[in-house]
């Protein structure tokens, strides 16, 4: 019988005073009890609407019921035949747009947590299970995979199981892409994806760093030098700016380069000597979760005033209701239809001030938001010495400008067949940021999972020649 309370299990978090000093998780997860609870709500749907909601299709109530038999290793085991990396997300995925918005029980009360219970199952088996050396037979064709973010992780793992010898090439020192320098520890704790990387390494992967596919290697140069084929899961590294006056003064960052600094780099570690200025009055300009991001870790750094500066209305903002939530519980102050025309600098040449005007939401855009615009003679000053521009990223121009016949769309993305990810090369396969702009985490994993597919039809078929 299932237990048909409305409301989601609580998971226990750090209270908002304490939070916003340390760089400890927020969530602290559910219990063995609490999990249990939540999984009883579960109706066990016969049509399963939820996995309909899941760009890589876990096999949700299969694995929630697993929870309710006290069976946790088969719920993982469930989880990871779909989703290489289910402790990420558990933690990072926005569940409310996709698996848990198609849950029944979120029609007369809250949807199950699926989110929170794919998360305990995954640190649960972290602790208490060693994985198991799959027993991969080697089909003897190798295929390279650039970039070991959220989509290259999941192409290459799918590949390796498939019997492929697959290399991922990464830029940075470390692996792991966004989830590594774009995520903040307190939202993502960094051994928490090592380990799914490890775990990506039994599989048989191997990561080379330092590899700067476009500089040290062309994409040509894999395909020449052995690779039957490629995926490029890149991302979307490349800051947008806004083209305002101000914008190279010092104490100007992109979110790329504070976030990096911050989680990659560790600044907030005191042990660091990581540089980053000293912030005490901090505009981050931008509506999604990176902003969101953004501004919780200056508050963590010691920022007294942090203000989210955004050109639209709560309402159209992209972020996650979750993370507006916290950052708002953390004393983030939230300026709405604002939007900066002008960073102002002092003489020596530091950020003083940002010149703000006031909007209105005027008829919707093309892609159904509606427009903002700027009221005459609104224009004032919000004093501030540091400006954060977390406003999206485009792919990095490298590997699009050094690979022949690869073609691109006018924002830099790569263009691919939609069903296959393939490019507009043969043998090489697109997903992602790369290809999508900067979206979120499980969307690049279902690209991965697409092209991973998409790489092994191809192949086969090419023997089949």
């Amino acid at each position: 019988m299932a237990n048909m309370r409305n409301v989601k299990v609580d998971m226990p978090q750090q209270t908002p005073d304490i939070r916003n000093k340390n760089f400890d998780e927020v969530a602290l997860g559910y219990t063995l009890e609490d999990a249990k609870e939540e999984a009883s709500r579960c109706l066990n749907c016969k049509n399963k609407p939820c996995v309909s909601g899941c760009p890589v299709n876990v096999r949700i109530p299969e694995f929630i019921e697993a929870i309710n038999n006290d069976n946790l290793k088969k719920a993982y085991e469930i989880i990871k035949s779909t989703n290489s990396l289910p402790a990420v997300c558990g933690r990072v995925c926005p569940q409310e747009k996709q698996c848990e918005s198609k849950c029944v029980r979120g029609i007369k009360g809250e949807p199950v947590a699926i989110g929170r219970l794919e998360r305990f199952v995954a640190d649960y088996a972290m602790k208490h299970f060693e994985s198991e050396k799959l027993d991969v037979k080697s089909n003897g064709k190798k295929v390279a995979v650039v970039g070991s973010g959220p989509s290259g992780l999941t192409c290459a793992g799918d590949l390796a199981k498939l019997g492929y010898d697959v290399t991922v090439f990464e830029a940075f020192h470390v692996a792991g892409g966004v989830l590594m320098y774009g995520i903040p520890e307190f939202r993502l704790p960094k051994a928490i994806v090592q380990k799914e990387i490890d775990e990506m390494k039994k599989l048989g992967v191997k990561i080379e760093t330092n590899m700067v596919i476009g500089k040290v290697l062309s994409v040509d140069e894999l395909l020449e030098n052995g690779y039957d084929a490629v995926f490029i899961g890149s991302g979307a590294g490349l800051p947008n700016f806004m083209k305002i006056p101000g914008e190279a003064l010092l104490g100007v960052y992109s979110s790329n380069e504070f976030l990096t600094r911050v989680n990659l780099m560790k600044a907030y570690k005191p042990e660091y000597d990581t540089p980053i200025n000293k912030m005490r009055d901090v505009a981050v300009v931008g509506g999604g979760n990176v902003a969101m991001d953004a501004a919780r870790c200056a508050k963590r750094l010691g920022a007294e005033n942090v203000y989210i500066v955004y050109r639209r209305s709560e309402d159209e903002m992209p972020a996650r209701a979750e993370e507006i939530h916290h950052a708002k519980e953390e004393g983030i102050e939230f300026l709405m239809l604002n939007n900066p025309v002008a960073i102002n600098g002092d003489e020596n040449g530091r950020v003083s001030s940002v010149t703000c005007v006031k909007m209105e939401l005027g008829e919707p855009d093309a892609s159904g938001r509606r427009s903002p615009k700027a009221i005459e003679g609104s224009e004032y000053e919000l004093t501030v010495d540091t400006v954060i521009i977390a406003i999206g990223g485009s792919p990095n121009p490298l590997i699009r400008s050094t690979t022949k016949g690869l073609r691109s769309n006018k924002r830099g993305c790569l263009v691919v067949d939609e069903d296959t990810l393939k490019t507009s090369r043969d043998g090489v396969y697109a997903g992602g940021d790369a290809v999508t702009g900067a979206a979120t985490v499980i969307l690049a994993m279902g690209a991965g999972k697409t092209a991973a597919k998409s790489i092994d039809e191809y192949l086969n078929k090419q023997d089949v020649r």
